[in-house]
């Protein structure tokens, strides 16, 4: 029976030094808290990963380390992106803790959510997911784009969370499942769901980021979407087989309608009618290799077998 475990509160963190005081003060009251409580081990700890900062974040993170054993760290050799500096938390953390906790620092994430989702886990899921019960603090835009963005990667192939980023509980086993997949283009909102396990969804409201800017521009959130619709979906090279099979077929009807045309000695065609279909042919085809494209690129970099991240200082090792 699950009672008492350890907690690895895992937080990626790329150049967090306006927010990560803040941060460290109310993940330390919570950790004490639940100890208190006798919810989780006193050897229960936050982790953070330093994801090649270039401001204090390290150092910020080496002070507290030093101050609070509550506190550890690990740094990357340089950036690797937000979902690489995750995955190397969570891995390395699992060696150290029964359950973790994914969030990020910049304490947009409910922290008293995680009373929830501990309870959860005691109940028997390996899994809890943070989801957002609303975005009305949203700009329109976001609001918009965020709902597009779930809905296209549903109808894609995706099986995804709605609303849910990377505020998550899992048992020590699920990061030991994930830790076979291999690949390199890191979708993990997707991962989890494909591994399975019972799971369970606490609902939060998410708050206004404390300090700093947003680490996911508009530009980048289109990215992340393109590296989870290719790296979990073959639909869009399916979609490209079912185009081609009806512009075959429209092509055979054009052929039908030329020579009708030509026999009822009417050979001189619309040149609109030409330049429109030279134009939808050509950008068909553009999409349709840049599409392939997408998919061969992905396996040129998985072929590679290059390393996810790389570790140059774990504080739990010193």
């Amino acid at each position: 029976m699950r009672k008492n475990h350890i907690l690895y509160i895992v937080v990626p963190c790329y150049n967090e030094e306006e927010v990560l005081e803040e941060t460290i003060n109310q993940l330390k009251d919570k950790i004490e808290s639940l100890i208190q409580r006798k919810i989780i081990h006193k050897k229960s700890k936050v982790m953070f990963v330093n994801d090649g900062s270039v401001d204090h974040t390290w150092d910020l993170i080496l002070d507290i380390s030093h101050k609070d054993n509550h506190f550890t760290g690990i740094s990357l050799t340089r950036n690797r992106g937000h979902q690489n500096a995750l995955l190397a938390g969570l891995l390395t953390a699992k060696n150290y803790a029964d359950v973790i906790v994914s969030m990020d620092a910049d304490l947009q994430d409910d922290i008293n959510a995680m009373d929830e989702m501990l309870q959860k886990y005691y109940d028997g899921c390996d899994i809890v997911y943070g989801v957002r019960s609303e975005r009305k603090k949203d700009t329109w835009f976001k609001r918009t784009t965020a709902e597009l963005f779930y809905r296209f990667m549903k109808f894609m192939g995706v099986e995804i969370i709605s609303n849910h980023a990377d505020y998550r509980l899992t048992s020590k086993r699920v990061l030991e499942n994930l830790a076979d997949f291999q690949e390199t283009n890191l979708f993990l909102r997707g991962m989890f769901p494909f591994i399975g396990y019972k799971s369970d969804i606490v609902y939060y409201k998410r708050k206004k980021r404390f300090a700093g800017k947003s680490k996911y521009p508009f530009s980048k959130m289109i990215s992340f979407a393109l590296d989870g619709i290719t790296s979990f979906s073959i639909k869009p090279i399916r979609m490209i087989l079912h185009l081609g099979v009806f512009i075959f077929f429209i092509s055979i009807l054009m052929i039908i309608y030329s020579i009708i045309r030509k026999l009822m000695g009417e050979t001189i065609d619309g040149w609109t009618f030409i330049v429109c279909s030279i134009w939808l042919v050509s950008g068909m085809q553009m999409l349709s290799i840049g599409i392939i494209g997408e998919y061969i690129g992905k396996v040129y970099n998985e072929t590679k077998k290059r390393p996810r991240y790389i570790i140059s200082r774990n504080l739990e090792e010193e």
